[in-house]
């Protein structure tokens, strides 16, 4: 076993020993952040349980006794720390559960202090209103970011797990809108494991357990959901079972992952959520013919800053067959060039309408929105036939001479056919701008009326509105202006064909764009 293994142990005194030597507490950036304090707790909750806790060969002998208890003191005093640094306000974000996540896990790995009673009612209470209060009924994480919903999905499910371990039960509601959470995720994920990229990203994994590059973090969570809520829905959607669920659910995962019947699984698992405000339509779901559309007219964000939310109401991505053809280029970086946090969290880096080369929300710094546009959704329908949607934003109400934005997609499922229809009211003089963000992987080409876009093997044509005095081009990696990027981890950014088109009307218009997959 590993944790008999003098090479592993002795690498990990070394990891060990070298942090508490340059990382006093309380001093220096390691000490600043209550979360990443209660991140580092529940990684040495794993990395003590792996070791066998306190009878571990590391232990051994008078060396082994000064490293656990310095290794003590400090889970002592990072436990009290986020205790008295928990984030409030309007910082009582995916933050908050983080710090509550960290101090419960510690509370439970390591008992024997009196505090970690108090530690435990304390950080319980926090998951149980936070995971009601910033995920709403159907699931939707009021981040709006994919990222984060996931990020907070992770931390809630990791102590529901080790409350059951230790016969410590959270709430039926608190089970409910983590199985919510998860249909979330499955209902976006496309045939190929595909999920769009909307809101704020900053890669971050609470633990990762196993070193596969091919690890996919989305699909081990509904791994472990399928397990925890026997759901052939979430099997089918997670397809194997991971090591990371392995390690969580221990020798059992295996027999309990492959008991999940999928014959009777219907994908996706739901269509609409719309207290998060997404929708999704498609045919033939789970195919190699799948199309799967993702509307947004959801909020632009969490509480009066909405930190992670982007300018994006009523964009939209697109894939076919499991192929990414139109989808959301991501975050890039949170603390770079002005330009580019502004760009990627703008109007610009999303497939729907832009007015006189405005934002939809006016930002008031890198986590901040300081006027912020309402969307929502004034029809939704599925049948055998058509997927409708119809919505409505009224972000460039504030605009001098206000303009008020509808969309309509349509999906024609025999003809495969998507036709979009905006809809500006306005009584006065108006650059708009359609924006259509293609994956990096993509060709475009131009054709008659609009574009071919083509990938592995597969392509669709986009017919762009017919207006005589419109204008339309393939912008790739530009920067005077920025545009056509695409993120897809944090700090990387790779150029990728954005379809700009522009006209310039005075009064109300509508304009007709088609996309025949």
């Amino acid at each position: 076993m590993l944790k008999h293994d003098p090479l592993y142990l002795q690498v990990i005194r070394q990891h060990l020993e070298s942090w508490l030597d340059t990382c006093p507490y309380p001093l220096g950036a390691n000490w600043s952040s209550a979360l990443e304090v209660a991140i580092r707790l529940i990684n040495w909750s794993v990395t003590w349980q792996l070791l066998e806790g306190v009878h571990s060969p590391l232990f051994d002998h008078e060396e082994g006794s000064r490293l656990r208890r310095r290794w003590l003191d400090s889970v002592y005093q990072h436990a009290e720390f986020v205790r008295g640094y928990f984030s409030l306000y309007s910082s009582a974000n995916n933050h908050l559960i983080g710090e509550a996540a960290g101090l419960f896990i510690a509370a439970l790995t390591w008992p024997h202090w009196h505090k970690a009673r108090v530690w435990q009612a304390t950080a319980q209470k926090i998951l149980e209103d936070e995971a009601q209060r910033q995920n709403a009924p159907d699931g939707v994480n009021r981040e709006q970011a994919v990222a984060y919903h996931h990020f907070v999905l992770d931390l809630l499910l990791l102590c529901l797990l080790a409350g059951k371990q230790n016969k410590v039960w959270f709430s039926v509601t608190y089970e409910t809108r983590i199985e919510a959470m998860l249909e979330y995720i499955a209902s976006i994920m496309d045939v190929s494991g595909n999920l769009p990229q909307f809101g704020d990203s900053d890669d971050a994994l609470v633990v990762r357990l196993t070193p596969s590059q091919s690890f996919c973090s989305y699909r081990s969570l509904l791994a472990t959901g399928a397990i925890i809520f026997r759901s052939g829905e979430f099997k089918r959607k997670a397809g194997a079972l991971d090591d990371k669920t392995r390690w969580l659910l221990g020798s059992q995962a295996d027999a309990l992952f492959d008991a999940q019947s999928v014959e009777r699984t219907r994908l996706p698992i739901r269509q609409h959520f719309p207290l998060g405000g997404y929708y999704i339509l498609g045919s033939e779901f789970e195919t190699a013919d799948e199309i799967r559309l993702t509307v947004d007219a959801g909020p632009l964000g969490f509480q009066s800053i909405a930190a992670h939310g982007h300018a994006d109401a009523l964009s939209f991505t697109l894939s076919v067959g499991g192929v990414e053809f139109l989808i959301d280029p991501g975050t890039y970086a949170y603390h770079t060039q002005g330009a580019w946090r502004r760009y990627f969290r703008g109007t610009a880096a999303h497939n729907t309408v832009r007015v006189d080369r405005q934002d939809q929300s006016e930002p008031g710094g890198n986590f901040m929105w300081v006027k912020k546009a309402r969307a929502g959704c004034s029809q939704w329908a599925s049948t055998v036939a058509e997927d409708l949607f119809e919505g409505w934003q009224n972000g460039y109400q504030r605009l001098k001479d206000p303009v008020m934005h509808w969309r309509k997609i349509s999906l024609h499922k025999l003809q495969r056919r998507i036709s979009i229809d905006d809809t500006l009211r306005m009584a006065g003089c108006h650059d708009i701008e359609l924006l259509f963000h293609c994956s990096e992987r993509c060709s475009v080409e131009a054709a008659p009326g609009g574009y071919l876009l083509k990938q592995d093997n597969k392509a669709l044509l986009l017919k762009l509105p017919h207006v005589d005095s419109a204008t339309s081009q393939v912008l790739v990696g530009g920067t005077a202006p920025i545009f056509g990027w695409v993120s897809r981890r944090f700090d990387n950014k790779l150029p990728a064909p954005t379809i700009l088109w522009q006209a310039r009307f005075t009064g109300d218009v509508v304009l007709r764009t088609e996309i025949v997959c």
